[in-house]
Protein backbone atom coordinates (compact mmCIF):
# COMPACT_ATOMS: atom_id res chain seq x y z
CA UNK A 1 0.00 0.00 0.00
CA UNK A 2 2.84 2.40 0.80
CA UNK A 3 4.44 1.86 -2.61
CA UNK A 4 1.08 2.42 -4.31
CA UNK A 5 0.47 5.68 -2.44
CA UNK A 6 3.97 6.95 -3.24
CA UNK A 7 3.16 6.59 -6.94
CA UNK A 8 0.01 8.67 -6.45
CA UNK A 9 1.17 11.52 -4.19
CA UNK A 10 3.86 12.88 -1.91
CA UNK A 11 3.59 11.43 1.59
CA UNK A 12 4.36 13.63 4.58
CA UNK A 13 6.70 12.46 7.34
CA UNK A 14 6.32 13.89 10.83
CA UNK A 15 8.76 16.42 12.25
CA UNK A 16 11.23 16.54 15.10
CA UNK A 17 10.10 14.48 18.08
CA UNK A 18 12.62 16.07 20.46
CA UNK A 19 11.50 19.60 19.67
CA UNK A 20 7.89 18.70 20.38
CA UNK A 21 8.82 16.97 23.64
CA UNK A 22 10.73 20.09 24.78
CA UNK A 23 7.48 22.05 24.65
CA UNK A 24 6.26 20.03 27.64
CA UNK A 25 9.06 21.46 29.82
CA UNK A 26 9.46 18.19 31.70
CA UNK A 27 11.56 18.07 34.86
CA UNK A 28 13.78 15.27 36.13
CA UNK A 29 10.90 13.58 37.97
CA UNK A 30 8.76 13.53 34.84
CA UNK A 31 11.53 11.78 32.91
CA UNK A 32 12.00 9.23 35.70
CA UNK A 33 8.35 8.44 36.31
CA UNK A 34 7.71 5.67 38.80
CA UNK A 35 9.77 3.15 36.86
CA UNK A 36 13.11 4.91 37.35
CA UNK A 37 12.36 6.88 40.51
CA UNK A 38 15.51 5.65 42.29
CA UNK A 39 17.86 5.48 39.29
CA UNK A 40 21.26 6.94 40.22
CA UNK A 41 21.88 8.90 36.98
CA UNK A 42 20.02 12.04 35.82
CA UNK A 43 17.55 11.12 33.08
CA UNK A 44 16.27 14.54 32.01
CA UNK A 45 16.81 14.88 28.27
CA UNK A 46 16.55 11.15 27.60
CA UNK A 47 13.50 11.49 25.37
CA UNK A 48 13.42 7.82 24.44
CA UNK A 49 12.71 6.80 28.02
CA UNK A 50 9.46 8.77 27.91
CA UNK A 51 7.86 5.92 25.98
CA UNK A 52 8.15 4.00 29.26
CA UNK A 53 7.51 6.79 31.77
CA UNK A 54 5.26 9.30 29.96
CA UNK A 55 3.62 7.30 27.18
CA UNK A 56 0.61 9.65 27.01
CA UNK A 57 2.91 12.54 26.08
CA UNK A 58 4.46 10.50 23.28
CA UNK A 59 0.99 9.58 22.07
CA UNK A 60 -0.02 13.27 22.11
CA UNK A 61 3.04 14.27 20.06
CA UNK A 62 2.25 11.62 17.45
CA UNK A 63 -1.40 12.73 17.36
CA UNK A 64 -0.39 16.35 16.78
CA UNK A 65 1.65 15.37 13.73
CA UNK A 66 -1.15 13.19 12.39
CA UNK A 67 -3.70 15.95 12.98
CA UNK A 68 -1.41 18.31 11.04
CA UNK A 69 -1.53 15.93 8.07
CA UNK A 70 1.44 13.59 8.45
CA UNK A 71 1.07 10.28 6.68
CA UNK A 72 4.03 8.67 8.44
CA UNK A 73 5.08 9.03 12.06
CA UNK A 74 8.44 7.95 13.40
CA UNK A 75 8.84 5.94 16.57
CA UNK A 76 10.28 7.70 19.62
CA UNK A 77 13.50 5.70 19.29
CA UNK A 78 16.15 8.10 17.99
CA UNK A 79 18.49 7.17 20.86
CA UNK A 80 16.84 3.96 22.03
CA UNK A 81 19.89 1.81 21.46
CA UNK A 82 22.27 0.15 23.86
CA UNK A 83 25.17 2.47 22.98
CA UNK A 84 23.29 5.75 23.56
CA UNK A 85 21.38 4.46 26.57
CA UNK A 86 24.64 3.41 28.22
CA UNK A 87 25.20 7.15 28.87
CA UNK A 88 22.26 6.88 31.28
CA UNK A 89 23.15 3.38 32.50
CA UNK A 90 19.98 2.13 30.79
CA UNK A 91 21.45 0.05 27.96
CA UNK A 92 19.51 -2.98 29.16
CA UNK A 93 16.24 -1.12 28.61
CA UNK A 94 16.82 -0.38 24.91
CA UNK A 95 14.67 -3.28 23.71
CA UNK A 96 11.85 -2.33 26.06
CA UNK A 97 12.01 1.30 24.89
CA UNK A 98 11.87 0.27 21.23
CA UNK A 99 8.97 -2.09 21.77
CA UNK A 100 6.96 0.45 23.79
CA UNK A 101 7.68 3.20 21.25
CA UNK A 102 6.60 1.04 18.33
CA UNK A 103 3.39 0.04 20.10
CA UNK A 104 2.51 3.65 20.93
CA UNK A 105 3.11 4.83 17.35
CA UNK A 106 1.25 1.89 15.82
CA UNK A 107 -1.71 2.37 18.14
CA UNK A 108 -2.14 6.06 17.35
CA UNK A 109 -1.57 5.52 13.61
CA UNK A 110 -4.23 2.82 13.59
CA UNK A 111 -6.62 5.11 15.46
CA UNK A 112 -6.24 7.83 12.83
CA UNK A 113 -6.52 5.33 9.97
CA UNK A 114 -9.73 3.98 11.49
CA UNK A 115 -11.14 7.51 11.66
CA UNK A 116 -10.34 8.05 7.97
CA UNK A 117 -9.64 4.78 6.10
CA UNK A 118 -9.11 6.75 2.87
CA UNK A 119 -5.93 8.19 4.42
CA UNK A 120 -3.95 5.31 5.91
CA UNK A 121 -1.24 6.23 8.40
CA UNK A 122 2.15 4.53 8.62
CA UNK A 123 4.87 4.07 11.23
CA UNK A 124 8.59 4.24 10.51
CA UNK A 125 11.28 3.20 12.94
CA UNK A 126 13.64 6.03 13.91
CA UNK A 127 17.32 5.24 14.34
CA UNK A 128 19.67 7.98 15.40
CA UNK A 129 23.43 8.10 14.91
CA UNK A 130 24.07 7.13 18.60
CA UNK A 131 25.74 9.35 21.12
CA UNK A 132 29.23 8.18 20.09
CA UNK A 133 31.14 9.07 16.93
Amino acid sequence: MLQKLLKERILILDGAMGTMIQRYKLDENAYRGDKFKTHNIDLKGNNDILSLTQNKIIEEVHAKYLEAGADIIETNTFGANKISQSDYKLGNFAHEMNLASAKIARQIADKFTKQNPAKPRFVAGSIGPTSKT
